[in-house]
Formats: C-alpha cells, structure tokens, sequence
C-alpha cells in the first residue's frame, strides 16, 4: 500500500493525473459461429473485453453440444464490454450488421441451426431504440435484396461457454468463419 501511495504522489507531482474510469457497458451479439465474432469485435478500440457464450434459450448452464443439438433454445453469442466514452453502442451495432448476413435467420455460411440465428440482445431502453433504428436505416437502404431477419430482444442470462472457446483464433489459428466485411 505505501507503494502505491508514493507511485500515486510522484505521478500527481510530475502533473499525471490516475486515469478516471467511467462505468463499463455490455452488448451482446449472437452473428453465427461466435469465434469469428469474438474476433472481429476484440480489435474494437474500446472493447475491454469479450467473451463467447449461449444466450436466449431455456437451460441453464448449457454446453456446447446442447446447445449445437438444437434442443436448448440458445444461440451462440458474444457478450462485449465496453467502454462508451472510447466507442459507442451505435458504432457497435454498425460493426454488428458488417461481420455476418442479417438476412439469414438461422444459418451462417455452412452453420446451419437456431443456434446461429442473428439476433441483438439489448440490455437497455436506449441499446434497444438504437437497434431499431439502425435495423430500420439498414432495410431502408437497399443493401440487401431479402428482409433483415435479425431479432431484436431483451438481453437474457449470458452462459460463458468452455474454455476452448474462448480467443479461439487466437489459441488455434483463423479466422475461417464467415465474414462480410
């Protein structure tokens, strides 16, 4: 602890003041396999952190194989934490619509199943409107030929799935997902 005070003392002395960190927000996103999720949205200055996991579905505490049988409900999501004074919500459901078809209501590239379902869990009034009106701009705009089949629903309990899922790329090499950008 007297440690830390002179490290702080000599930092306000030399003019550095600690830096001042705002609350943490989440977003989750499910957009097909979550490994190339994760690893589209961690190079996101202002992602503080990421995690793969299932949401939107009736079991608790699935594995990865329930949640693959189709029988669980879930999809295979990324939980995101984020700091709204480096990016926001917005530029994060822009990035969101660039990283998988929201066209396809229940597949990804060769990931077929309600588990690879593009849906926007929204864990605010505000997270929710944005959504919305960015789903809304973006079939107004003409980029794709079919409805968007994105749901837009409340955030649900995030399941944190297995260790070997977490940075998956970055433990095995990729990405090999699918990818629109």
């Amino acid at each position: 602890m007297k440690l830390l005070l002179r490290i702080l003392s000599i930092a306000l002395l030399a003019g550095i003041a600690p830096a001042e960190e705002g609350p943490m927000e989440k977003a989750t996103f499910a957009a097909g396999c979550f490994w190339g999720v994760e690893s589209a949205f961690r190079t996101v200055e202002g992602v503080v952190d990421a995690q793969v996991g299932y949401v939107g579905g009736e079991t608790d505490n699935p594995t990865y194989r329930e949640v693959c049988s189709g029988r669980t409900g879930h999809a295979e999501a990324l939980e995101i934490t984020f700091d709204p004074a480096v990016i926001t919500y917005k530029k994060l459901v822009e990035l969101f619509w660039r990283v998988h078809n929201p066209t396809q209501a229940n597949r990804q590239g060769p990931d077929v199943g309600t588990q690879y379902r593009s849906s926007i869990f929204y864990h605010s009034p505000e997270q929710k409107e944005i959504a919305e009106k960015s789903k809304a701009a973006l079939a107004a705009s003409g980029k794709y030929k079919k409805p968007i089949a994105t749901e837009i629903v409340p955030a649900a309990t995030f399941y944190r799935a297995e260790e070997y899922h977490q940075r998956y790329f970055e433990k095995n090499g990729g990405p090999v997902c699918h990818f629109f950008e």
